[in-house]
């Protein structure tokens, strides 16, 4: 089994695709390990803020799988793709690592280089995953996140009821 962990986004009625996309995760991975969730404004396009977290599982898949299951889910919940990337949208699953594998395949890129890049997806990562390394630079993600300045991409802690702690 691999340790896989995929950092969900949402700024269009961003609680009930939260929820749905940490069902659907659940239905077909089983147990799912989550952060807490976060809210932040979108970066690179004018847009309504995201609620994001990060969510670990376990499985046996090929990236490959996990990959084409994260858009499956996507695609189910409503996701349009602009040709930018740049747009509001449902659902955004990003696999940010698979267990230490370094690959470019493609679109597939592991480990994702948003985890260095945005602090709502290192935050979500360094709360649940603190000990691991990244698999390029060796560092640990709780150390990444203190030396991480965040103060241009603000988080905020929100409570969705039974989604967060």
């Amino acid at each position: 089994m691999s340790r896989v962990y995929v950092s969900i986004g949402s700024n269009i009625d961003r609680e009930r695709y939260i929820r749905a996309a940490l069902a659907q995760l659940q239905q077909h991975y089983g147990p799912i390990e989550q952060s807490a969730v976060y809210e932040s404004e979108a970066i690179g396009f004018d847009s309504e803020p995201f609620y994001n977290l990060v969510v670990g599982f376990d499985t046996g898949e090929s990236p490959k799988q996990v990959s084409a299951t994260l858009c499956e889910i996507e695609a189910v919940n409503g996701r349009t793709r602009d040709s930018s990337g740049l747009a509001a949208r449902t659902l955004d699953l990003d696999m940010l690592l698979y267990d230490d594998l370094v690959l470019k395949e493609g679109k597939l890129s592991l480990p994702r280089d948003d985890i260095t890049r945005y602090a709502f997806v290192l935050g979500p990562l360094a709360e649940i995953a603190g000990e691991r390394r990244h698999p390029v630079s060796g560092q640990r993600f709780d150390a990444l996140w203190s030396a991480f300045d965040s103060s241009a991409q603000e988080l905020r802690r929100v409570w969705i009821p039974q989604v967060s702690e």
